[in-house]
C-alpha cells in the first residue's frame, strides 16, 4: 500500500519511534525529520548515558512499528537517525540535476542526492578522493551509478580536459557508453584485452610523471573487478596496485565496481580505494568489508539506487541519480556540445 507521507502522517511515526524505544527504558524524542525522494529520516535526541548500540538491536522492533521492511539506524552528530524507506519513492533523474549545476567545478561527477536534500557530488582531483570503489549486490542500483558517474563526468568536461578507459569483462554494464566521444580506446571486453589496457596505462603514467603533466585526466573505469581481477591473474593485479598507489600525480584515476569486494581478492588494490559507494550487500559482514567501517546500515539499505558514500570517516545515505531511457539516444551529441546543452 502506498503512503503518502503528510505531516500527521510523520508526526504518528515519529510517536511510534518514541514509543518502541520507552518500552524498553530508553528515553528518546523525536525532535525533527525530512523527507529525500527514497526514505523518511527521524532524528532523535537520546538521554544521557543511552547507548547507541541498543537503538539498533531495536531495529526489527521499530520497523515492525512503523510497518516497514527494515529501517536504519546511524549516527548523526549528537542525534540518532531513524531511516524508514517511503511507499512512494520518486526517481532522481541525471540531467535535470546536472542542469541546476551550471557552475559543477571541472572532473566533478554527480552522484545523485544526499539526505539533506542536496546534490552529492565527487571532485576526482581532491586528495580524499582520488579512486573510489562502488559496491552492491544485484538490484543495488551499482552499474547505473556507474554509469552516471561517467555520463555526469563526459557532460560536463570537454575532452582536451578528461577521457575514458573502460574495461568491462562481461560486456553488460558500459555497452550504452561506448559512443560517448572521450572514450580514448574502445572498451576491453575480455580479461586479455584489459591487461593489455592496464600495461599501456601504466605506461602513460610513467611517461606523464617523467613529463609533470596530468592532464587530460584519464578516469579508468572497471566494472566486476573482482571477476577481472580472478580471470588475468597477477598482471592484472599488479597494474591496478600500481595506478592506485601511484595515478593520481599523473592524473588517472580508478573507479571500480564489484559485487563483494572480499579482502583476499581485492587485497592492496582496495587498500588505496579510499572513497567507497556502498549499495545494498547481503550482510553485516559485506557491509564492514566494503565500506571500511563498523555498522555502517549498508547490509539495510532498499535497493535501486539507495547507496552510502564513505569518505573521510563520514558515512552519507544518497539516492543515486540515472540516465532515463528515452535520453540514452541523445547521449553522445549532448557530450559533443560541452555545458552548452545546460543552458537550454
Amino acid at each position: 500500500m502506498t503512503v503518502i507521507p503528510t505531516r500527521d502522517y510523520l508526526n504518528f511515526q515519529a510517536d511510534r519511534i518514541e514509543a518502541v524505544l520507552a518500552s524498553h527504558r530508553v528515553p528518546v524524542r523525536v525532535h525533527s525529520g525530512m523527507l529525500s525522494p527514497r526514505w523518511m529520516r527521524f532524528f532523535v535526541a537520546a538521554a544521557p548515558g543511552a547507548r547507541l548500540s541498543v537503538v539498533r538491536n531495536l531495529s526489527e522492533e521499530i520497523a515492525m512499528a512503523l510497518g516497514a521492511d527494515n529501517v536504519r539506524i546511524a549516527r548523526e552528530g549528537h542525534s540518532v537517525a531513524v531511516e524508514v524507506p517511503r511507499s512512494d519513492p520518486e526517481p532522481v533523474l541525471l540531467l535535470p540535476m546536472l542542469r541546476g549545476l551550471p557552475d559543477l567545478p571541472p572532473h566533478t561527477a554527480c552522484l545523485g542526492l544526499a539526505d539533506d536534500g542536496r546534490p552529492l557530488l565527487l571532485r576526482l582531483p581532491s586528495p580524499n578522493v582520488t579512486h573510489v570503489l562502488v559496491a552492491g549486490a544485484t538490484g543495488s542500483g551499482k552499474t547505473e551509478l556507474m554509469r552516471a558517474i561517467a555520463i555526469s563526468l563526459a557532460l560536463t568536461n570537454r575532452q582536451r580536459h578528461l577521457q575514458f578507459a573502460l574495461i568491462d569483462t562481461k560486456s553488460r554494464g558500459f555497452s550504452p557508453l561506448v559512443n560517448l566521444p572521450h572514450l580514448m580506446t574502445p572498451p576491453a571486453f575480455d580479461a586479455h584485452s584489459a591487461a593489455e589496457l592496464l600495461e599501456w596505462l601504466n605506461d602513460e603514467m610513467d611517461r606523464r610523471d617523467a613529463q609533470g603533466v596530468a592532464l587530460p585526466r584519464i578516469v579508468i573505469m572497471v566494472d566486476e573487478v573482482v571477476d577481472l581481477l580472478m580471470v588475468g591473474g597477477k598482471p592484472v593485479e599488479t597494474s591496478l596496485i600500481r595506478l592506485a598507489q601511484r595515478g593520481r600525480e599523473a592524473g588517472l584515476h580508478l573507479i571500480v565496481g564489484a559485487q563483494k569486494p572480499s579482502a583476499g581478492v581485492l587485497g592492496a588494490v582496495k587498500a588505496n580505494l579510499p572513497v567507497r559507494l556502498v549499495g545494498r550487500v547481503s550482510s553485516a559482514d559485506d557491509a564492514r568489508v566494503a565500506s571500511g567501517v563498523s555498522a555502517s546500515g549498508a547490509e539495510k539499505l532498499s535497493g535501486g539506487g539507495d547507496f552510502i558514500a564513505v569518505a573521510g570517516g563520514q558515512v552519507t545515505r544518497f539516492q543515486a541519480a540515472y540516465l532515463a531511457a528515452h535520453d540514452w539516444a541523445q547521449l553522445p551529441r549532448l557530450a559533443r556540445e560541452g555545458r552548452k546543452w545546460m543552458a537550454r
